[in-house]
């Protein structure tokens, strides 16, 4: 069959450093006369020289970054653009897939310091092109967004609107690939947005919008090994401990203000379970822990919440504050009419945790610990 067509080899090189630079260099024409500088002793340096080398070190992080999303773009385009071509000619000239294989060994051959192209990956890109067909979709979206990324979302999700809703995420929250799997495996794509809330009649159309879209249902805490009859204090404490995986779980902008903070009013001390500002939506967000059911009771207690926060501690820049009541379980129907008769923004969402059958069976930390140095031993 021979080796890949001419434009896919000038396509290849373009993205291979070595070849690139190579090309660049001059040859035959011998070193170039610099300029000898003579170091300063750092005394005779102004205080303007800290000022310059941290604008210039910016500088060049900046265009290092500039220049790792380029090269990242043309490979995943040259991937897509290979696996257009493989299988167009299989189609055209009826090649199975041995042809991948004797590719893959005369591309390691024409190319061997440049990494990937083994046949499993040649494999991958077919697939790439042939379950994003879109050209125009890739090369404005896909292509910004690395390699290994794309395969996950191409080998996890199947639906063509659910892999738009990742890679779009991606991008917009740049996640590294382990956010990514973990954010696939919670199944997002179904839960972001879905909190029922009055937000649409209580708080004007782009904030609404915004704030239906930061929060979700069901939250997941499988992080946490509570038991079943854990009070609303334990949980809040195994949150903070996890706060990480929390703040993950939670999504993009939530900052925690504090725990159990402390509202005084008319001389009563109250005290909020969870306070966090969205820096997405400026504004804070009080978060009431349940451990049972929602109960209808649960909006009044938020709503003056809502109106206490609005009053001692909302800026004038600041949007109304937001209530999200977090409940072990939850009537859909009766969440429903109790926020129709509330006038301030609240959600209500339930949570799940590792179910109990799970928990007994697995190791906790330690003993997972001294299993894997045993393992590492022998």
């Amino acid at each position: 069959m021979g080796c890949v067509t001419a434009d896919l080899y000038s396509r290849i090189c373009a993205v291979n450093p070595k070849i690139r630079r190579a090309r660049q260099s001059p040859a035959g024409k011998g070193r170039t006369s610099r300029k000898r500088i003579v170091q300063q002793p750092v005394a005779q340096l102004t205080l303007n020289y800290p000022i310059l080398l941290e604008e210039l070190k910016s500088r060049i992080r900046v265009a290092q970054t500039r220049a790792s999303l380029s090269v990242n773009r043309e490979l995943v385009l040259l991937y897509w653009e290979i696996g257009q071509r493989i299988l167009e000619s299989q189609q055209r000239e009826g090649w199975g897939a041995k042809v991948i294989d004797r590719l893959a060994t005369d591309l390691r051959s024409s190319f061997p310091e440049m990494a990937g192209f083994s046949r499993r990956n040649l494999q991958c890109m077919r697939s790439f092109a042939e379950e994003f067909p879109d050209a125009q979709f890739v090369q404005q979206l896909v292509a910004q967004i690395p390699w290994g990324h794309i395969l996950q979302i191409q080998q996890k999700v199947k639906d063509t609107a659910a892999r738009v809703f990742y890679v779009h995420q991606t991008i917009a929250h740049g996640w590294s690939r382990a956010v990514l799997v973990h954010q696939i495996e919670s199944r997002l794509h179904r839960r972001q947005g879905k909190a029922l809330n009055n937000f649409d009649r209580v708080l004007p159309a782009p904030q609404s919008d915004l704030a239906r879209e930061t929060l979700k249902d069901p939250y997941i805490f499988d992080f946490l090994s509570l038991g079943d009859e854990v009070q609303e204090r334990e949980l809040e404490r195994g949150l903070i401990e996890q706060v990480r995986r929390f703040l993950l779980e939670l999504g993009a902008g939530f900052a925690l203000v504090g725990t159990q903070y402390l509202l005084t009013v008319d001389g009563q001390d109250f005290f909020l379970d969870l306070l966090f500002y969205h820096l997405h939506l400026r504004c804070f967000v009080v978060v009431d822990l349940k451990v049972g059911e929602f109960q209808s009771e649960h909006a009044g207690k938020m709503s003056f919440y809502l109106s206490a926060v609005d009053n001692l501690l909302r800026r004038a820049d600041d949007q109304p504050t937001i209530g999200l009541i977090l409940c072990k379980t939850k009537s859909r129907m009766v969440a429903e009419y109790t926020l129709q008769g509330q006038q301030k923004p609240i959600g209500v969402a339930s949570y799940r945790t590792l179910p109990a059958r799970l928990r007994n069976t697995l190791p906790s930390p330690k003993e997972l610990a001294a299993r894997l140095v045993d393992f590492e031993v022998n």
